[in-house]
C-alpha cells in the first residue's frame, strides 16, 4: 500500500496557531521575536533557522553600528532533500541617537539567539528614541544582495533606510503574540535566500512509501516524538525555552495515512538542527 502524505490543516476555526508554521501549536509566534531586556540596554533576538549549524552562521555588524546581517546554511542532510536552504537576513536600530556597541550569539536547535548591547551617542533625543521600537528586518532582494555581496564602502546612508517610515514591514516579526501571525494561510518563510521556503516538504518514494522533511526550530533531538495510531502517524515535539525566549514552544501535527495495522518500527526518523526528517516505509 503507498503511504499518503497528510497536508497540513488549520488547528481551529479555520485558522492555523501560527502562519509561520503549520505545525506549532502554542508559545511565542513568528520567525523571529524580539524583546528589551529589563533594566538593562540590551537587546534579544530570536531569529528561526532550522537546519542551520554553528559552523555555517555569518554575523557582520555594519560599519555604522545600527545593523546585524546574520546568515546560515542548512545543507541537504538527505538525498531526498529538494537542496540546500540559505537562510539570511538583518536586525538593527531604527534610530539616529543609538549604535550597537556588541553582538554576543548562540545557535541551537536551528534558533539563533543574539543579545545585542548598545549606548547613546546622542542625548538630545531622549525618551523618545526609536530604538525603543528596535525591530527585526524581514528578508527582501535588496536585504539578499546585502546579506550575499554586502560592501559598506558603496552600501551609503542608514543600512535599514526603508524601515525608516516604521510601516508593516518594520513592525511585523517583532511581536510573539501579535495577530497577524494568526491566520487561515502559512506564509512563506522570508529569511530563505535559496532553497524551500516551507516548514515542510514531502516526497513520494518508489516503494511507495514517503520521505517527510519537518522543520520544528528549537526542538532538541531527544524532544520529538513520532507515533502511529488508527492509522495515522502523528509528529509532536517540544522546544524549551532558552535564554530570553518568552516561553516554550509546541509543535504537533498529523503527517501521514498508513494502514491501521502498520509497524510504527518500519519508520525511520532522524532529528537535527531543529529539523524532523521521516522516511515512512511501505509494507
Amino acid at each position: 500500500m503507498e503511504i499518503r502524505f497528510v497536508e497540513p490543516v488549520p488547528q481551529s476555526e479555520g485558522m492555523y496557531y501560527a502562519t509561520n508554521n503549520p505545525y506549532q501549536v502554542n508559545g511565542p509566534k513568528g520567525f523571529t521575536e524580539f524583546k528589551v531586556l529589563d533594566g538593562t540596554a540590551k537587546l534579544f533576538v530570536r531569529i528561526d533557522f532550522p537546519g542551520v549549524s554553528n559552523d555555517s552562521v555569518k554575523i557582520l555588524l555594519d560599519p555604522s553600528q545600527k545593523a546585524v546581517f546574520v546568515s546560515g546554511e542548512a545543507p541537504q542532510e538527505m538525498v531526498y532533500d529538494a537542496s540546500l536552504r540559505e537562510f539570511g537576513t538583518a536586525t538593527g536600530l531604527l534610530c539616529d541617537c543609538c549604535r550597537i556597541t556588541d553582538v554576543e550569539s548562540v545557535l541551537g536547535d536551528g534558533v539563533l539567539r543574539l543579545i545585542l548591547s548598545k549606548e547613546t551617542i546622542d542625548f538630545r533625543v531622549g525618551s523618545s528614541c526609536s530604538a525603543r521600537a528596535y525591530t527585526s528586518v524581514r528578508a527582501s532582494s535588496s536585504l539578499s544582495r546585502l546579506i550575499r555581496g554586502y560592501d559598506p564602502e558603496v552600501a551609503g546612508g542608514h543600512p535599514l533606510a526603508h524601515l525608516r517610515g516604521h510601516g508593516p514591514q518594520g513592525h511585523r516579526g517583532t511581536g510573539p503574540l501579535d495577530p497577524a501571525f494568526t491566520g487561515p494561510d502559512i506564509v512563506p518563510n522570508p529569511l530563505v535566500q535559496t532553497g524551500s521556503t516551507s516548514a515542510y516538504e514531502s516526497k513520494q518514494l518508489s516503494d511507495g512509501g514517503i520521505f517527510l522533511r519537518i522543520d520544528m526550530p528549537g526542538v532538541p533531538n531527544d524532544k520529538f516524538a513520532v507515533t502511529v495510531e488508527n492509522g495515522c502517524v502523528t509528529v509532536t515535539g517540544r522546544a524549551p525555552a532558552a535564554m530570553d525566549d518568552s516561553s516554550g514552544r509546541e509543535y504537533r501535527g498529523n503527517v501521514a495515512v498508513v494502514p491501521r495495522d502498520y509497524d510504527s518500527r518500519r519508520i525511520e526518523a532522524f532529528a537535527n538542527e531543529g529539523v524532523i526528517r521521516l522516511i515512512i516505509h511501505s509494507i
